[in-house]
């Protein structure tokens, strides 16, 4: 448990770190810059607007490339925490928040994963998502507070995800979770920032000015929503929750996501609907141990066995193999 002194001898160093010459590291942040692509932007016809803003998107999955090898260990640290009982647990603020709070939302859908398997923590709350309560990210004291709240320890991957790399209570938190053991990364767009120091792993992926200076809603954005993506698609992935290149964990909650995974196992399985749908039924609607079924020639009760043992890594469990990361 956060004590008060523990906080304050915390707050009192990351003051020192992240306050220190505020405006003039604003000011030397590649985000916040003018961009002279769009110079005269105000004047420009929606056509011309349209293409400005494509042609700065364009370089953002150049800038994100650069930092595939910072990705590819996050990927495999929070693949074995998640194997492991631990938990991802992300922590942003305005437009960095809630993206990351996208991102852990669609992972139970898409992957079947519990609930507290991949969390968020956005900087004033819930209710922060859809109204801006931006002051709360100049806050290191309630950083560190909101992830006291979810007690991480060495099992934990903590994200800390900020454009800027200096938000305050995005790095007081990650600061917090390193020092109670937990594994740490930042996703971020500009080099050498405070959130740094904070992190074990920094991902940068530096997309330059924005065309209209200062929105990381946008390029910045785009940019962390991609690492984002990879981060938990090539975890997941990992975990063997993906067959081929199919969503074999697909949760089946309503018509739509039905109709996926019985196109995922006839595509897998090559077979037709009529026994795709038979097989789901039988193996209680579940994807993944209707695919160990069919591949593996066996019954149900083999199937779920096979699937317990390799903690849900679905080409193991086909394979009858033992889990290994």
């Amino acid at each position: 448990m956060l004590t008060s002194s523990t906080m304050q001898e915390t707050a009192g160093t990351l003051t020192n770190d992240t306050k220190k010459d505020q405006a003039s590291l604003l000011q030397q942040l590649t985000t916040e810059s003018q961009n002279e692509a769009s110079q005269g932007f105000d004047t420009k016809s929606a056509m011309e607007i349209a293409r400005i803003i494509n042609h700065e998107d364009a370089k953002v999955a150049a800038a994100v490339k650069k930092a595939i090898p910072e990705i590819a260990e996050v990927i495999d640290q929070v693949a074995r925490s998640l194997r492991d009982g631990g938990r991802l647990i992300y922590i942003g603020a305005g437009s960095s928040g809630r993206i990351a709070a996208l991102d852990a939302s669609e992972c139970p859908p898409t992957y079947s994963t519990a609930p507290g398997q991949v969390q968020y923590i956005m900087a004033g709350g819930p209710k922060a998502l859809a109204s801006a309560v931006e002051v709360n990210e100049d806050s290191e004291e309630l950083g560190q507070r909101d992830i006291a709240r979810r007690r991480p320890t060495r099992k934990d991957v903590v994200i800390g995800v900020s454009a800027s790399g200096r938000t305050p209570y995005v790095v007081a938190a990650v600061a917090y979770a390193r020092a109670r053991g937990a594994h740490t990364a930042a996703v971020t767009c500009n080099h050498d920032t405070p959130i740094a120091a904070a992190a074990d792993i920094v991902i940068v992926a530096e997309v330059g000015p924005e065309v209209i200076s200062g929105s990381t809603r946008m390029k910045a954005g785009s940019a962390q929503k991609m690492v984002l993506n990879m981060i938990t698609t090539g975890a997941m992935t990992r975990l063997g929750y993906v067959y081929e290149n199919l969503m074999v964990n697909v949760h089946m909650q309503n018509s739509k996501l039905v109709e996926r995974g019985i196109r995922i196992l006839m595509c897998a399985c090559r077979i037709d609907r009529e026994t795709a749908v038979h097989t789901i039924k039988s193996a209680g609607r579940s994807v993944p141990v209707a695919l160990v079924m069919l591949k593996a020639k066996v019954d149900k009760p083999e199937a779920v066995r096979r699937l317990a043992k390799s903690d849900g890594n679905v080409r193991l469990a086909i394979e009858d193999n033992v889990l290994e990361l």
